[in-house]
């Protein structure tokens, strides 16, 4: 005879279902514990464990430290940031500036909503070998994809011939990445908006500043079909 209250195998979520489910518990109950202050450094597992209503053992089961942790809620915080950012690297920028400064808009929006635990990951990176390095390493990737757009914009003739890929990808990143660290970590009197358009005004003026004889202009545009 069956189990009366065995949960038919037809009915369990798939394992990646659970796994979903309980990170974005996680991520929710280690944002709460950050929000008033505490150091991710003194929150303990229980407590993380206790507010995400889970058992201890089941957070060791997908967290065996809490670098891990913070490393995988980092990830799942990030997401929708760096997609903002590759969006715009990927596209035509046939909006010109107003294009960069959505971006910005979103990436800035993207890190309010994760404030507390992307102010912590940069904390404890600058200690945690482990985390410093899966850090850099996100960071990294992103500025790879900026410098071969930098390189085909060149190639192509659309920025100035004496705009280094590499160095230019490195700046861009950093300024942002450090910029939108900083306006949250303290109190700036700078709005998001007013951010977000001193970011984007600047990452356009990098890269087409002096862009050859166009000037602060943009690229060209897409010829009209019209008469």
């Amino acid at each position: 005879m069956p189990s009366l209250t065995r949960v038919p195998r037809s009915a369990r979520k798939p394992a990646d279902d659970r796994r979903a489910e309980f990170e974005r518990r996680v991520l929710a109950a280690v944002e709460d514990l950050l929000a008033d202050g505490t150091p991710f450094t003194e929150i303990a597992v229980q407590k993380i464990a206790a507010a995400s209503g889970s058992a201890r053992s089941t957070f060791y089961r997908y967290f065996p430290d809490k670098s891990s942790l913070l490393i995988r809620m980092a990830e799942l915080a990030t997401t929708d940031l760096f997609a903002a950012a590759e969006a715009w690297w990927s596209a035509e920028h046939t909006d010109q500036q107003a294009g960069v400064v959505r971006a910005m808009r979103a990436m800035i929006g993207g890190f309010r909503d994760h404030r507390y635990l992307l102010l912590a990951l940069t904390e404890v990176g600058s200690y945690d070998r482990e985390v410093g390095a899966y850090w850099r390493s996100r960071v990294a990737t992103f500025a790879e994809l900026v410098r071969a757009r930098l390189a085909a914009e060149q190639a192509a003739g659309r920025v100035g011939a004496q705009l280094d890929p590499r160095a230019t990808a490195l700046v861009l990143t950093s300024m942002v990445e450090r910029t939108i660290s900083v306006a949250f970590a303290a109190e700036t009197g700078i709005g998001e908006e007013e951010l977000a358009e001193s970011l984007g005004r600047a990452i356009w003026l990098v890269i087409y500043g002096d862009a050859p004889q166009r000037g602060a202009t943009s690229p060209p545009k897409a010829r009209s079909s019209r008469r």
